[in-house]
């Protein structure tokens, strides 16, 4: 938490980094609003555009600027993967989360930047670049919303009590059948779909108080979003309970369930 702490506590390098991640939502809003998206397909078949390129140099070239001694492990740099093998102290960024929601222009995508420290997410930021707005906290850090504008005034957020029916949140793209069994077991409950980490947002701002996820995943999917729902008073654990661990040998995450304040 040391790193994580330093950032909360300098008022102006949070300015910064909180300003980094608006300015590359905006990159890739420039993108958005083109007739081009430069769609590409990666090795393991799924999309990547020019917006997500564009977004990972921006942050690459910022974080490096504002935070040297810090390396950054990115979605979009496959040789940065061997980062965590040999820090304990890193950047794990997804330069736009919600590839497919982008392509589809629904809006629901984000820009996701997590601090890990000893294998968790010690601090991190969303941004919505359709919303114009960033996401900030961590873990006894709080949580925070801000509106960018000229006069940018950040806001507190916190989960909800648990509603009753549950508030469940499902993907947008990725909803399989193992999870839509999981929720049907829980009973009468509210669906709620959204895209990319917004899923992790919406529980932080006392919207919804429930996601279970039971499709794959990687770590620079859930680490920023994770950080800010802890700071909100939620959780992120394993679906057998156990801690969400970072800087594993492989990428993708277990399953998992994210939760809002248990009443």
């Amino acid at each position: 938490m040391q790193e994580a702490q330093s950032i909360a506590t300098n008022p102006a390098l949070l300015a910064e980094l909180v300003q980094l991640t608006k300015d590359a939502g905006d990159a890739i809003l420039d993108i958005y609003h083109s007739d081009d998206f430069g769609i590409e397909n990666k090795a393991d078949a799924s999309p990547v555009t020019a917006a997500d390129l564009a977004a990972h140099h921006f942050l690459m070239d910022g974080l490096k600027r504002l935070t040297p001694h810090i390396p950054v492990v990115s979605e979009e740099d496959a040789d940065s993967l061997t980062i965590p093998h040999y820090n304990a102290c890193y950047w794990l960024i997804d330069p736009l989360d919600g590839t497919k929601e982008f392509i589809s222009k629904n809006g629901e995508f984000t820009v996701n930047l997590a601090l890990i420290e000893n294998k968790k997410p010690s601090f991190g930021l969303v941004g919505v670049p359709v919303a114009n707005a960033v996401y900030w906290g961590g873990n006894t850090l709080d949580a925070f919303k801000q509106i960018q504008t000229k006069v940018s005034i950040p806001s507190l957020i916190n989960c909800s009590d648990t509603q009753n029916p549950l508030r469940v949140l499902a993907s947008k793209s990725h909803l399989n059948n193992a999870t839509k069994e999981l929720i049907e077991s829980l009973g009468p409950v509210t669906l709620i779909q959204a895209g990319s980490s917004l899923k992790f947002i919406r529980i932080a701002e006392g919207l919804a108080d429930y996601y279970p996820r039971l499709a794959p995943t990687c770590e620079w999917d859930t680490a920023a979003a994770q950080a800010v729902l802890e700071g909100a008073g939620g959780s992120v654990t394993q679906a057998n309970g156990e801690a969400m661990q970072y800087g594993k040998t492989g990428i993708l995450n277990p399953h998992f369930i994210a939760r809002g304040k248990v009443n």
